[in-house]
């Protein structure tokens, strides 16, 4: 293990012998840190925290503190990163309340560029982007391969579908649907998010039954029982798993999508 003489580590913590924890950080108790994982400086981590595997967490990242929520009262909560995701510059990320599921989630393979944020009880998934400045309100959900651009806002309790798009300074307030592009402020649904796909290697053939999809929802003026309907006929002819995802994404909607 590599813990550089400036640095502050709570003997509770567990931390892997191949972690590096560079110069000015501080590792408050109930941190478990596994291996690989490379702590840059001047960072903050506080628990119960679990970090997994080859994270990379840059300078002046705060992870894992008590949430400003006024509701929180000191209770345990936890953070859980999972692994391979880099936090750069100015990274927050706050730990759950038990209001919600006393969690907040971060999976893996994720890329936070510098000053975005993940507020209390929100659930990431894998494989996303969040640009500069991009923020979470409490109890976010993000799913897998999902975009979100520089200065953009999400409202609490909005989800954000797999594959998802979210332009530069987009203000959501309302949940979107897998593969769906939305932008500006406040947010409005311009497209389905192709090229993030085809980044991902999803077929020309798959794409193209995401695109018909999308038109069922917002070219056909069809309420959207009326339209869920018509995507279940599409996914029994075409028996294609994204127009499942598409569907799950609207049925699993609270607030309501964006239309």
């Amino acid at each position: 293990m590599s813990i550089h003489s400036t640095s502050i580590v709570h003997p509770s913590s567990k931390i892997h012998d191949s972690v590096y924890i560079g110069p000015f950080c501080t590792i408050g108790e109930h941190v478990e840190i596994e291996e690989g994982t490379k702590i840059i400086s001047h960072v903050v981590l506080k628990g119960p925290t679990k970090i997994g595997r080859n994270n990379t967490i840059y300078q002046f990242c705060t992870i894992g503190d008590d949430t400003p929520d006024k509701k929180f009262q000191g209770e345990e909560t936890k953070l859980v990163i999972g692994e391979n995701n880099i936090f750069r510059e100015g990274v927050t990320i706050h730990r759950g309340t038990v209001q919600d599921k006393s969690i907040t989630s971060i999976g893996s393979n994720n890329l936070l560029m510098p000053f975005a944020h993940v507020a209390h009880d929100c659930i990431v998934g894998d494989d996303n982007v969040f640009a500069n400045l991009a923020a979470l309100a409490g109890h976010v959900e993000v799913g897998s391969n999902v975009n979100i651009g520089g200065i953009t806002t999400i409202h609490q309790y909005c989800k954000l579908g797999d594959y998802c798009f979210a332009g530069m300074n987009s203000s959501i307030t309302m949940d979107v649907p897998a593969f769906v592009k939305v932008a500006s402020d406040p947010a409005r649904v311009v497209g389905i998010n192709s090229v993030g796909m085809s980044r991902k290697n999803i077929s020309d053939e798959s794409i193209s039954l995401i695109k018909k999809a999308y038109k069922v929802v917002y070219r056909r003026g069809l309420k959207i029982e009326e339209a869920i309907n018509e995507l279940e006929s599409l996914y029994t002819e075409n028996n294609d798993p994204l127009i499942k995802i598409f569907i799950k994404s609207i049925k699993a909607s609270e607030r309501g999508i964006l239309r």
